[in-house]
């Protein structure tokens, strides 16, 4: 699992970005080269992608929200934070590759290099997610 750890960053320089529930980290999603390895990723585990606005005030609600309902590890899960505005086009690229439109907020859950599951605003819940850990 090195492999994937350094190809994405560990989401630690803001509390923001940080869970305290059961030592769950955050990996962020920054460049167009990082997914091809989220389709590789999800061969092995559920991939989640969470693509916040950090200037709305929608996408920070749904995003605190979400971050206080978290009650699992990475151990089965990967969750990638994706920054659109300061990665517009890794954000465009994810749209293409994984076809679907894009939100803001938005979550896509990933397996097998495969969208079962994508949600946007209100729609975000954890127990989506859930369903396919």
């Amino acid at each position: 699992m090195s492999f994937f750890q350094n190809i994405f960053n560990r989401k630690t320089s803001n509390n923001e970005q940080n869970t305290d529930k059961d030592a769950f980290v955050w990996r962020t999603l920054e460049t167009v080269g990082q997914i091809d390895s989220v389709k590789k990723l999800s061969q092995e585990k559920v991939v989640v992608i969470f693509k916040h606005s950090t200037t709305c005030g929608i996408s920070n609600m749904v995003w605190h929200q979400f971050q206080t309902e978290i009650d699992f590890d990475n151990s089965k899960i990967e969750m990638l934070y994706l920054d659109l505005l300061s990665n517009r086009d890794v954000s465009n690229e994810v749209s293409r590759v994984f076809q679907v439109l894009h939100q803001s907020p938005q979550i896509l859950v990933i397996k097998n290099g495969e969208v079962l599951h994508h949600a946007s605003h209100a729609a975000i819940r954890i127990s989506d997610i859930r369903s396919f850990i």
